[in-house]
């Protein structure tokens, strides 16, 4: 074996030991992109596959607990007792509210005062889109979405569900609908985000919870991302007729289930016992 010069193997072995650092770096700057990628699962014609039992706990401002239905309610410290307080529009602590015309705003706070009486989720009616918030379970075929939700705590419109096309079909002519709690939902894809629009609503349901009410033209947009296990609703409301401007909701996150055999817990029928022994304004 012929011998080199020192300072020629320590050039060699300094380019080496950058070429091998070099790739390193790459590897670790690379990986984190191809584990996203393969962490969520896509259908064949490439979109993330939003399928799956979506009743994990809850991240953010949602409670925490092992009710899978209280992780979609807002309130302080994590406790059910707080939540009606604090989801009312007066004592409401979370400064997310819808904006209403000047001359609507003595409704809703009279709404918001006498939910106990005038809250339509109160009388076994559905909580309606986009009350019902992000849904417990989702199926997705090439040509629909099937949502199916579960009556959270302190609600009491059952169990719901929702079949959503995104074969790519219009609306159909707001004229032509009969308004209903759901509306009529239609998705599509923008990027890696599901996109729902709906329309034609009834005007007797409520956004949320406090009063908060609309009209008739509501018009609403969910938008719903998957990434890993980790799923993400948001819903914007527009409805020119009594807000001020679109009102976007708090984003909503949700785990997935690991258990391959999860089940969907069965929400009890509702039967309304309560309003005709009311003798406080405080909400049941």
């Amino acid at each position: 074996m012929r011998n080199e010069p020192v300072g020629t193997w320590r050039r060699n072995l300094g380019r080496g030991l950058r070429w091998i650092t070099s790739c390193a770096l790459a590897i670790l700057c690379l990986s984190p992109f191809r584990m996203n990628a393969q962490g969520t699962p896509r259908t064949a014609d490439g979109h993330p596959d939003l399928s799956g039992v979506w009743n994990g706990a809850a991240t953010g401002p949602y409670i925490k607990a092992e009710d899978p239905n209280a992780a979609l309610l807002a309130a302080r410290d994590g406790t059910l007792i707080n939540f009606e307080r604090d989801n009312t529009i007066i004592r409401r602590s979370d400064p997310n509210k819808p904006q209403y015309k000047p001359e609507f705003w003595e409704k809703v706070q009279y709404l918001d005062q006498n939910g106990n009486t005038e809250d339509p989720s109160f009388g076994c009616v559905p909580g309606g889109v986009p009350r019902m918030g992000a849904p417990a379970k989702i199926v997705q075929t090439p040509t629909e979405l099937i949502f199916l939700h579960v009556s959270g705590g302190a609600t009491g419109w059952g169990d719901q569900y929702r079949v959503i096309p995104i074969d790519g079909r219009p609306h159909t002519p707001l004229q032509d609908l009969d308004g209903t709690w759901k509306g009529e939902s239609i998705g599509h894809w923008e990027g890696d985000t599901m996109v729902i629009d709906s329309i034609g609503f009834t005007d007797t349901s409520w956004m949320d919870i406090g009063g908060y009410f609309h009209s008739e033209n509501m018009h609403v947009i969910e938008r719903v991302r998957r990434e890993g296990g980790t799923l993400t609703w948001q819903a914007t409301v527009e409805d020119p007729d009594v807000l001020l401007k679109p009102w976007t909701m708090n984003p909503r996150t949700l785990k997935l289930n690991p258990d391959p055999k999860a089940m969907l817990p069965e929400t009890l029928p509702c039967i309304e016992r309560d309003l005709h022994h009311l003798v406080t304004k405080e909400h049941h």
